[in-house]
């Protein structure tokens, strides 16, 4: 037994020892990054006063680098709105197909990026290779192939002067909306009205409030379907069960970072071990990869971002309701769930199919077995791409409201969104 405790032991050193050298590599690899990212800034940096605040309107744009079969490729910069109305100001990228427009113009989808970090690198926009690095290009290409306007919003304040609103729904629903106002001005796109949304872990968030939001806040565009995969949706029970595991010290300084710019009472003492440190503002700067590994240093080590479940306060639990999506009932919903989720917990996604299929959602729910939050992620922008192929010629998609859940849902008695 002795022996097996000290294997044991050496093991834990090694791994720690191995989190270490990947962590100074990447914050290498990022700090070479940043140091890059100066050249871009005059571009991300926006006039002042605004040529216009009106929301969408195209700053500025030009190519983006990155060759793409099919398409060319351009960063833009345009106007949105935060949820206060104050203008903003968003970076992003836009496809545009090679092949002439069809009568009536471009369909035209968006996307919505999953948290990458809220460092100036770490938008999509920004990096050296947007498409690859994002894990997009198979699905982009096929969307591409099918005459579509592909739009990306890196979200205001990413990249872009301003306070960060990460996970804040109608400032995502702001930037999505707005990304797609701005398509329909670049020119060449010949974008017409019909769009979709399809967004992954927060951007599926972005994605299922920009279904509640669009129509009001954009009742010249046709929004036509809501694409989803694993979606941080179910705040209250996703963050009961992971605001003592490895990813709350991705997501938790990324939202103590952003929520006290909407939520300026929310409690952080008592709720979050060293909350206003340099430690805690610089893991939210760092991209996703370097924080997810020095977030398991720390939980390798005993220590957790949150002191106490912020699920448990009420205040936290007021705000996290507050940015709970609401159901969807106006247009279709696919949503795309791995059953081996570490990151977004299945039974969260099974709880909003339960109460969005209550409400009257026309909602699409596609398991994928053993597949984890990456690779459900990687396989879902092919699956909204064939359902919305559908949504786009007026045929109807399948409603899977009366198949039993393949997943249990929380099983608690949460607030909802409504």
């Amino acid at each position: 037994m002795k022996v097996l405790r000290v294997l044991g032991a050496l093991v834990g050193v090694l791994v720690v020892v191995a989190v270490v050298v990947v962590i100074a590599k990447y914050m290498s690899d990022e700090h070479r990054s940043r140091q890059e990212q100066q050249a871009l800034d005059p571009f991300y940096t926006p006039p002042d006063p605004l040529p216009s605040t009106d929301p969408g309107h195209l700053i500025r744009y030009e190519p983006l680098g990155e060759q793409i079969e099919g398409a060319s490729a351009y960063r833009i910069l345009y106007v949105s709105e935060a949820p206060d109305g104050s203008p903003t100001v968003s970076g992003g990228f836009i496809l545009v197909p090679d092949t002439p427009a069809p009568p009536g113009g471009r369909k035209v989808v968006a996307w919505a990026h999953p948290t990458v970090g809220l460092g100036d690198a770490c938008a999509p926009s920004r990096r050296p290779s947007p498409i690859a690095d994002n894990l997009t290009e198979p699905w982009m290409l096929q969307m591409v192939k099918f005459g579509w306007v592909v739009v990306a919003t890196d979200y205001a304040g990413l990249g872009t002067p301003g306070p960060s609103l990460y996970l804040i729904g109608r400032a995502e629903a702001y930037d999505v909306v707005n990304s797609v106002r701005a398509a329909r001005q670049f020119p060449g796109a010949e974008a017409g009205t019909d769009w979709a949304v399809y967004g992954h872990s927060q951007g599926g968030h972005s994605a299922l409030w920009t279904g509640v939001l669009a129509g009001e806040y954009a009742p010249e565009l046709d929004l036509v379907a809501v694409t989803a995969a694993a979606p941080a949706a179910e705040l209250v029970p996703l963050v009961d069960e992971q605001w003592d595991q490895d990813v709350a010290w991705v997501i938790g300084p990324e939202v103590v970072e952003a929520w006290p710019n909407v939520y300026p009472d929310l409690p952080l003492d008592g709720i979050v071990n060293r909350p206003r440190s340099a430690r805690t503002a610089r893991l939210a700067e760092d991209c996703v990869l370097t924080a997810a590994l020095e977030g398991l240093l720390h939980q390798k080590l005993g220590e957790r971002f949150f002191a106490h479940n912020p699920a448990d306060d009420a205040q936290w639990a007021a705000a996290l309701t507050d940015q709970t999506p609401p159901p969807v009932t106006n247009v279709p919903v696919l949503i795309v769930q791995g059953t081996h989720d570490e990151v977004v917990v299945p039974n969260t996604t099974a709880l909003l199919v339960e109460r969005w299929c209550d409400a009257g959602s026309d909602l699409s729910m596609v398991w994928l077995g053993g597949q984890g939050h990456t690779g459900a992620g990687e396989r879902a922008g092919t699956l909204a791409g064939v359902y919305l192929w559908d949504v786009f010629a007026g045929r109807a998609v399948g409603n899977t409201c009366h198949i039993p859940p393949t997943i249990d849902p929380y099983p608690a008695a949460v607030p909802s969104g409504e």
